[in-house]
């Protein structure tokens, strides 16, 4: 029994509801789990951990801040702990960017740190237009339409595999 850490950047909630989800999986290989929002403890002592994942959001091509500076931060106890990390981006709904390797958010964010993680997903996120402000919602629409996908501004789109991430929350519990 490993005691695991999930922690989180997310900007609408999706990131989260990934991770809740990848607690439930690991559990069931009757780990401890804690889940913790990087906004709500950016000091975590992450000592105490046997496993440490990291879960990111995209907005606007980029991971937040607050990512970056956790990681570096926490860079030598990562080193020293298993570990992994996830991105979750919409641009990964595409079959050809929907693995780490192809995936451009996420080879950009590894070129950006020099802590280099262990285990490696990125997942599709979700669009959600009448849940946005009306500038987030114009700007993802633009985006969307440039790109090929949905721009109706009433619907609420989900692209996530969710067999990805139980696949990954059994990576995690394995590790």
């Amino acid at each position: 029994m490993a005691n695991i850490l999930i922690t989180y950047s997310t900007t609408d909630g999706h990131t989260r509801s990934i991770c809740e989800r990848l607690t439930q999986l690991v559990e069931e290989y009757d780990h401890s789990v804690v889940l913790s929002w990087m906004s709500d403890d950016p000091d975590i002592d992450l000592e105490p951990f046997d496993k440490i994942v990291i879960g990111a959001s995209i907005r606007y091509g980029k991971h937040q801040p607050q990512v970056f500076e956790f990681i570096r931060k926490n860079q030598s106890v990562l080193e020293r702990k298993l570990n992994a990390f996830f991105s979750v981006n919409v641009v990964a709904r595409k079959p050809d960017k929907n693995q780490p390797e192809t995936n451009p958010y996420l080879q950009k964010f590894l070129k950006q740190i020099s802590w280099q993680p262990q285990n490696l997903a990125v997942f599709a996120g979700k669009i959600d237009y009448p849940r946005y402000g009306f500038i987030d919602r114009q700007m993802i629409r633009l985006i969307m339409w440039i790109t090929k996908g949905p721009t109706d501004p009433t619907t609420t789109i989900e692209f996530t595999d969710w067999s990805k991430v139980e696949d990954f929350g059994r990576t995690i519990a394995k590790m």
